[in-house]
């Protein structure tokens, strides 16, 4: 990846990369790292978040919010809220 930069930071960090004694592409990487590292620890390394969604499909659809309310008013309690 290539970046160009301003001339007050290209000076900025060269000197910068001479009081640390390293490449200026080390010096930009330790700079990224630290300050993306909070993005970095978000990221998940492991397997694919799996979700519940459709894990009750082999029951049928679900009842709609009419057919609850009946059934409820078939049981006596009216309706209650939801």
């Amino acid at each position: 990846m290539m970046i160009e930069l301003p001339q007050k930071l290209e000076a900025a960090l060269k000197v910068q990369v001479n009081a640390h004694g390293v490449s200026p592409e080390s010096y930009v990487c330790e700079v990224l790292e630290r300050d993306l590292a909070s993005a970095l620890e978000g990221q998940s390394s492991g397997a694919p978040f799996k979700t519940g969604r459709g894990m009750f499909a082999k029951y049928g659809q679900a009842p709609s919010a009419q057919e609850i309310d009946a059934n409820r008013a078939d049981m006596g309690t009216g309706g209650l809220p939801r």
